[in-house]
């Protein structure tokens, strides 16, 4: 029986069931048959959710790009490692081999040391989807800096408190990026950014848009001329087991962005062995993950996991409907890909346009479709089931965190039956619980609660950088002994779990976590605004969109309500970004508040979804004449 290369559900269970009664041997014998080492290590795992404190691998030694690169070069050196698929598509694609990728990672790390960085020092990237981006994560990694991506739709605000927070050494980016029709100017965003950001001592600039750019004297460099003068051998750093591989941040219900920081060992074994089989990868597909690496779907699943397996991954520059709604089909089937991986809000953009853009299109090298990102709504699971799978490709319905590093809840293709909007069975490994009110262990199937996790997993962010406190309360508290994921779920039947939605104030919009707080601290900058609240409402292809209520200093009687709206919004975009933006905003006299002073968001979210039947208990609300109110001025 190969525990790697799980083929059948009584596979699985098997699997599964030995993952759960000796996860140590388990855990122990994967890493040992399938990834290499420079030592092996003393001991499996230590762990204590109280502290909480989590070790896997103690005493190994490893570089996790020997893993993603090295290994393969004697066997398949010259095998597609990245495929790079341009923003435009008259530009050529760019095939980079294992022995291409090995050099490029080794002359980048060279720049990088050449600059003054080391071990344990971080970067922040801040790339477009080029093929740059994926090779400095794999640089900083080789020299065992840290690297921390942001998303290069962040703005510059949002860009400087990341880099602030994690004390970055070094920027990473471009003199702009491609979007669709659009050009970014990414370096504008970044000087914006450093004007506020006194620990970098150094940017590097990739050139992408070829245009002109200011480059500080002292500080920014262009990076090709620093590459063509590196030398292509780097000695892979050693690295402990436990060290810290990245950061990555996600929004938090409160304040600031959370770092969350993942080790290297843990987090190599579980993304490469996840991503054989999610995706049942075998030797000579072609892989394709939808996301960017700014986010952790692109950390794990197209950089680590598939070059931990020797894959090739691809690595898409554009966007769905440039320049038009069949690009993600006409590069199917240019490439002939096998697994494709993508969010729910792309799905339900691309059904919206009807099928006959498809039909064009020949789609039979699909082997396995894939959703991440959010829950997938049945309309929409159908839709891609019945037009791009043609009913013969399973669809694995993901759900995992920025937190958890790789997939914990999925359908194993051609082996677990799969269900609409449910992610179905945990990953091996896995020990999910539903928890109730009082904090107890919900037995049996047909029940509903807040997910938590029992038990350790090889992958899980190990802390919150800087602020180990706020890691314990945020994930370790709400249930003694429990990792708490902040979402809510049901378990049928036959033991699917379905995934119920987020259980705090975090709302996922087209795939992104947005967290309310740092929003509405944005809205209340503006000089006429006295307090705002923003929910979520079901949105056709967002899965969900902002609705936000805002209380002004005077009623806005004489001012121009339309100005007023995009003023909010520009100010969304400038502290966070464009993926903030509220699609609908009703100005209010006062939000409704209990005497303790706390706004009554679930009555907001209930108007907002022009559910008003019944509200609830409203008792404890100081102000309920306000209600009627909103009530009475709702937006359609």
């Amino acid at each position: 029986m190969s525990q790697y290369h799980i083929k059948h559900l009584e596979e699985y269970y098997q699997v599964y069931r030995k993952s759960v009664n000796q996860p140590e041997t388990f855990w122990a014998e994967i890493a040992e048959e399938h990834f290499v080492w420079r030592k092996k290590w003393d001991k499996v795992l230590e762990w204590d959710f109280e502290k909480p404190e989590v070790k896997w691998f103690q005493g190994a030694k490893l570089n996790i790009t020997e893993n993603c690169i090295d290994r393969h070069l004697q066997a398949n050196g010259n095998k597609t490692a990245i495929l790079f698929e341009p923003n435009n598509p008259d530009e050529a694609s760019q095939h980079i081999s294992y022995n291409d990728l090995h050099n490029r990672v080794a002359k980048f790390a060279n720049v990088l040391k050449s600059k003054g960085i080391k071990k344990g020092d971080r970067v922040c990237i801040y790339l477009p989807m080029i093929p740059e981006l994926a090779i400095s994560v794999l640089a900083c990694a080789r020299i065992g800096a840290i690297h921390s991506v942001v998303f290069a739709g962040f703005s510059a605000s949002a860009l400087s408190t990341r880099i602030n927070d994690s004390d970055c050494k070094m920027v990473i980016t471009s003199d702009g990026g491609y979007r669709g029709a659009k050009t970014i100017d990414l370096k504008g965003i970044v000087d914006e950014a450093l004007e506020s950001c006194p620990g970098v001592e150094n940017v590097l600039v990739a050139k992408r848009i070829n245009s002109d750019i200011k480059l500080k004297e002292g500080r920014d460099y262009w990076l090709q001329p620093l590459l063509d003068e590196a030398n292509d051998h780097c000695e892979a750093e050693i690295m402990d087991a436990e060290d810290p591989l990245f950061i990555l941040y996600t929004s938090g219900s409160t304040g600031m962005p959370k770092g969350m920081l993942h080790s290297t060992a843990g987090y190599m074994v579980y993304t490469g062995y996840t991503f054989k089989n999610v995706f049942q990868y075998e030797n000579n597909d072609v892989y394709w993950c939808t996301a960017d690496i700014g986010w952790i779907t692109g950390h794990s699943y197209i950089v680590y996991g598939p070059l931990a397996n020797g894959a090739t991954t691809v690595m898409f520059e554009g966007v769905p409907s440039y320049p038009d709604y069949g690009r993600f089909w006409e590069i199917v089937e240019k490439h002939k890909i096998n697994q494709f991986y993508t969010a729910p809000t792309a799905i339900r953009a691309l059904a919206k346009e009807g099928v006959e853009i498809i039909e064009k299109y020949d789609l039979s090298s699909l082997k396995v479709l894939g959703s991440v990102g959010e829950p997938i709504n049945e309309e929409a699971w159908h839709w891609y089931n019945d037009n791009i799978g043609k009913r013969k490709s399973p669809i694995v319905d993901t759900w995992w965190q920025t937190e958890t590093g790789g997939v914990m809840i999925t359908p194993i293709p051609f082996s677990t039956p799969t269900k609409p909007t449910y992610a179905t069975l945990p990953f091996p490994g896995i020990q999910p619980v539903l928890m109730g009110e009082n904090g107890e262990e919900l037995d049996g199937n047909q029940v509903e609660g807040k997910l938590c996790v029992k038990f350790p997993w090889p992958s899980m962010a190990r802390t919150i950088w800087g602020n180990h406190k706020r890691y314990r309360e945020t994930y370790f508290s709400a249930f003694r002994g429990y990792y708490f994921t902040g979402d809510g779920a049901l378990r049928d039947e036959v033991g699917y779990y379905r995934i119920t939605g987020r259980v705090d104030d975090v709302i996922i919009v087209s795939g992104h976590n947005l967290g309310t707080a740092p929003i509405e601290d944005a809205i209340n900058e503006h000089p006429a605004v006295v307090e705002s609240a923003i929910v979520g409402f079901p949105h056709d292809i967002k899965g969900n969109a902002l609705y936000g209520y805002v209380t002004l200093k005077d009623t806005g009687e004489g001012r121009n309500q339309y100005n007023l709206r995009n003023e909010i919004n520009q100010i969304i975009t400038e502290h966070i970004g464009p993926i903030a933006k509220l699609d609908k905003i009703q100005f209010t006299e006062g939000l409704p508040k209990t005497r303790s002073g706390k706004i009554m968001r679930r009555i907001l979210r209930k108007i907002a979804t022009h559910d008003t039947s019944n509200l609830g208990d409203t008792s404890t609300l100081l102000n309920p004449e306000v209600v009627e109110g909103i009530m009475a001025n709702v937006i359609e």
